[in-house]
């Protein structure tokens, strides 16, 4: 295989040490390749791309003989406007400059170089990883030398993990989820309010036909880029999923996530109910309450009012498996309320008693009285009642689609950081390395490895991308300080100041910046390089 020295615009192995010059090339050519093409080592896939083309995975393309990177980098600048996803200019006319040196928060620098941090969004690869990686830059953080190993990682081993804040039924635990036909992950366990999935992975973007590779990295790449996808559950429902956005399901997009399962609705609002209603049912496709045998209506003082439930008794008032999920009442299949009552016990329940039947997110309730034959009959909720129900709708939290990535940084990607990988698993274990994708905070997971999963919604837009292998790309930096770069076998030799990176060849056309990107970094997101112990 023949190395491009100059893929993306990016040094080889010949990278500079600080201070030295930058070393401009063309790229080489494989001998039997046309001359008129270029050779991308960005992956495996290795295409050889015409002039004014791109290659398969849309990143690369072939600019007048020259192998250029499509995608802006995309540069972090702390938020210097109340609009946390606003571009900041790079570069300021003479008087915009002029103002900045005289507004007070100025420090002279106009690359306000201490205030920049290079993600790997857009930043190449170089997989693979026997090549330190794209981008090594030095930088200090409170008079503190430090080192940010910036790079775009490759991953077959990788997934989204999707919560969806929603009591509808979407399908049973371990149903597959489809996507344009093919399987491309399953229903995973359930969590308090909400239905999770599970989507992607190596078994399906290697282990399947072609086309289930392609389509799983097709949905997880938009997944990624916060863009809706249309899935599909055996046996269950049709979704519309993006992140930070209501789910849609079967059509109808969710309002509501609830504010607890029956008994914790029952206990929340017991002292409320207390006086204005003689028995309260809140219908859950999981632990149904009723409130007079709840403990606390018991605690009340609330004398038992003889209704009589289907489900499994658990403990007094908790009732299991009253219905079957679906897309009813508090996520069960029904839409009668009074179905899941049996009846009434004879000598307890009287004539008049008031009965409220509510759903878990206030959505669904109805109000009735029993007759002199203990039926219940429909009746005109009561204003203080309605007040309540309402109060249950105020306390549920708007239903939203949640998007994780979570990724394992193994392979080859730990060479581009270190000669010797383990030493910067230790240390990202021992929290001397802040691991974080496009600048978003990444938990790492404990045991062995380095496996990351970080929100998409705290990334900037359109972090992903793919090659046809199939994967994902997705950004990935490691920052720490420069002394324990050196004591984790770090490439320190190709370690450049960030005014460098500032300048490098890609991203520059006779002078002008054209494929950089600057953002505010996102407030909800810590300064990455601003933590401890890092900074100590």
């Amino acid at each position: 295989m023949t190395e491009h020295t100059k893929t993306d615009g990016l040094p080889g192995m010949d990278m500079p040490v600080i201070g030295a010059g930058i070393p401009e090339r063309a790229p080489l050519r494989n001998d039997k390749m046309s001359a008129a093409k270029v050779e991308c080592n960005a992956c495996p896939v290795l295409c050889q791309i015409s002039e004014g083309r791109t290659g398969a995975c849309d990143r690369y393309a072939n600019r007048a003989g020259t192998l250029v990177r499509v995608d802006p980098v995309v540069l972090l600048r702390r938020a210097v406007t109340q609009d946390s996803t606003a571009l900041v200019p790079f570069s300021r006319p003479a008087a915009e400059a002029q103002d900045a040196a005289q507004s007070p928060d100025w420090n002279g620098d106009l690359l306000l170089a201490d205030e920049v941090f290079v993600t790997g969004v857009g930043s190449s690869t170089t997989y693979p990883d026997y090549k330190p990686a794209p981008f090594i830059v030095g930088s200090k953080a409170r008079g503190v030398d430090m080192v940010t190993v910036v790079t775009e990682g490759i991953f077959s081993y990788c997934s989204f993990k999707i919560k969806i804040d929603t009591d509808r039924f979407l399908g049973a635990e371990q149903a597959n989820v489809r996507y344009k036909g093919e399987v491309v992950g399953h229903v995973t366990t359930a969590e308090y309010g909400s239905q999770m999935l599970s989507l992607g992975g190596v078994h399906h973007l290697t282990g399947g036909s072609k086309k289930e590779g392609r389509m799983t990295v097709e949905l997880m790449q938009l997944l990624g880029n916060k863009q809706p996808v249309n899935i599909t559950i055996d046996g269950g429902a049709s979704l519309v999923v993006q992140a930070g956005k209501a789910p849609i399901v079967n059509g109808v997009e969710e309002q509501r996530m609830r504010v607890g399962c029956g008994s914790a609705a029952v206990g929340i609002f017991a002292r409320q109910f207390a006086g204005v209603a003689d028995e309260v049912v809140v219908v859950d496709d999981h632990i149904t309450g009723v409130l007079t045998e709840h403990q606390a209506g018991r605690c009340l003082d609330m004398p038992k009012s003889g209704i009589e439930m289907r489900g499994r008794k658990s403990t007094p008032g908790r009732y299991f498996q009253v219905a079957n999920p679906g897309d009813g009442w508090g996520g069960t299949d029904i839409a009668d309320p009074l179905s899941i009552i049996e009846g009434w016990e004879a000598g307890v329940a009287k004539p008049g008693l008031r009965l409220l039947m509510t759903s878990t997110t206030g959505e669904h309730a109805q109000w009735y009285v029993l007759d002199d034959e203990l039926k219940p009959v429909e009746q005109p909720m009561p204003e203080e009642v309605r007040r309540i129900v309402q109060r249950i709708g105020e306390n549920c939290e708007p239903s939203l689609c949640t998007v994780l990535f979570l990724g394992g940084a193994g392979g080859s990607l730990r060479a581009g950081v270190s000669e010797n990988p383990v030493l910067l698993t230790r240390a990202i274990k021992k929290a001397l390395v802040n691991v974080t994708c496009g600048g978003a905070p990444a938990y790492v997971w404990p045991g062995g490895g380095i496996t990351v999963m970080v929100d998409v919604m705290r990334m900037p837009d359109n972090s992903f991308g793919t090659v046809p292998t199939p994967a994902i790309v997705a950004p990935i930096e490691f920052s720490m300080r420069l002394d324990d770069y050196a004591a984790l076998g770090g490439h320190t030799g190709h370690v450049f100041p960030l005014e460098q990176a500032l300048a490098r060849g890609a991203w520059q056309d006779d002078g002008a910046p054209l494929s950089r990107q600057w953002l505010a970094i996102d407030e909800a997101n810590p300064w990455p390089l601003g933590q401890p112990p890092m900074l100590g």
